[in-house]
């Protein structure tokens, strides 16, 4: 295996880049063949859009969740962010569907345990109010359906997807540097200290 040839700031500008990918140097442009499952760019959001995340607790939970799903579940992360609405993430895995769908469930029993020790009585009634009748399983709607799932088929599709997350934070305003968010993989690709490890693609 040798590292794949990107280096920041030579092919996309200012662009925090892959280092930390590895590659074999065979099909370099297409990843859809691969032995092990393929990489997916996935979005989770909130009902309604509502920005849960704007807290440490809130952020821990779907930090703490990730780092259990990638130990425990076998969810492989290649790059995430967390916004105050929604997260981005490239991921893989065996039955990637159940994975997400119970990283949704878990991270919504907390986020709303944890509104409640807090009394935020605003944002319950918020999550209530959007709950689907026929939701049985609990009294509150913290994730919009589905995730979104678009497999990765390229290099070049690779590295726009990473950009496109690591950049979210300074598209929004949030920060003026990727590498500033610490709710991101740009710490990581940068060999910066983050909040949890990643997962290097081999190929």
């Amino acid at each position: 295996m040798i590292f794949l040839a990107l280096v920041t700031k030579l092919l996309l500008g200012n662009a925090i880049l892959p280092k930390a990918l590895l590659w074999s140097g065979k099909n370099e442009n297409s990843l859809k063949n691969r032995e092990s499952d393929p990489p997916y760019f996935i979005t989770c959001t909130t009902v309604a859009w509502i920005p849960i995340f704007n807290r440490k607790p809130y952020f821990d939970i779907l930090i703490n969740a990730l780092n259990f799903s990638r130990q425990n579940k076998g969810l492989k992360i290649f790059a995430y962010v967390i916004l105050d609405n929604h997260l981005h993430s490239v991921v893989s895995g065996d039955n990637l569907s159940k994975t997400i769908k119970e990283f949704k469930s878990y991270t919504a029993r907390g986020i709303t345990q944890q509104a409640q020790e807090e009394g935020k009585d605003w944002l319950l009634s918020q999550l209530k109010y959007h709950k689907l009748e026929h939701k049985k399983e609990s009294d509150y709607k913290v994730w919009q359906e589905g995730f979104h799932p678009q497999i990765i088929g390229s290099e070049e599709m690779l590295v726009q997807k990473i950009e496109y997350i690591h950049y979210n934070p300074v598209k929004i305003g949030a920060e003026e540097k990727p590498e500033d968010w610490i709710y991101s993989s740009a710490r990581n690709y940068l060999e910066l200290p983050a909040l949890m490890e990643i997962d290097t693609l081999e190929i």
